[in-house]
């Protein structure tokens, strides 16, 4: 007897989505930080740009917490938005100690147009919408980055000794950040379960919403894009 796999909502969502994705993976932005070459003030541009997003990420977790219906959930978003808050913030800014950005340029960055919309998009969708949603819209970023850093540990692992970004590459395809990404997956599969095709669709027009955002994020930071007065 042939056992038939039941198709998973995030199997939809990773296969709809791979035309975004593949140009998120190919930006040059990417691809230089995976051979290295990235122009050092491009990068720079990048860490205080996703210094700020990170703030406004990380109250998703919270809403998170807010609209979850279980304890242990409340408890993970809760784990989550500690950690955030209290480790990773602390290792972007040793990060970008690293690349001469001081603690006072981070805090005093202002986010660009893309920023904002970006991040006010999953605000207010947190704000209005229900668990599923939040998660929807956190997951892409998640799930992205976990890709891009297996993608570059693949295309560019040899080098990566002599990459001075080596250090992004191995947090975003570490075991502790796909963790976090697989946690999401399994969470949107499970808030996904019985809901009809009108709840379905909405949930991935955020995720694919988010993923496009996620181009013009990587886009953004490569062209050095800011408010244009």
């Amino acid at each position: 007897m042939t056992l038939i796999k039941t198709k998973k909502f995030t199997d939809r969502l990773f296969e709809n989505v791979q035309p975004i994705w593949e140009k998120n993976h190919h930006h040059p932005f990417v691809q230089e930080i995976g051979k290295g070459t990235l122009n050092r003030e491009k990068f720079i541009y990048y860490m205080k740009q996703d210094y700020v997003y990170l703030i406004d990420y990380s109250k998703l977790f919270a809403v998170g917490v807010l609209k979850a219906q279980d304890l242990q959930t409340m408890e993970r978003f809760s784990q989550i938005l500690h950690e955030t808050l209290h480790f990773e913030m602390e290792l972007h800014r040793k990060f970008a100690e690293e690349f001469g950005i001081t603690r006072e340029e981070l805090a005093a960055t202002k986010p660009t147009p893309v920023n904002i919309a970006y991040t006010r998009y999953m605000l207010n969708v947190a704000q209005n919408g229900s668990l599923a949603e939040v998660v929807a819209c956190l997951l892409p970023c998640a799930w992205d980055y976990w890709e891009i850093g297996k993608l570059l540990r693949k295309q560019y692992g040899n080098q990566i000794e002599t990459n001075p970004y080596a250090k992004w590459i191995e947090t975003y395809d570490s075991e502790t950040f796909g963790d976090g990404a697989k946690w999401l997956i399994k969470l949107m599969d499970q808030l996904a379960e019985g809901k009809p095709e009108r709840e379905l669709a909405v949930l991935e027009e955020h995720f694919q919403m988010t993923s496009k955002y996620e181009y013009l994020f990587w886009d953004m930071n490569y062209h050095k894009q800011d408010w244009p007065i």
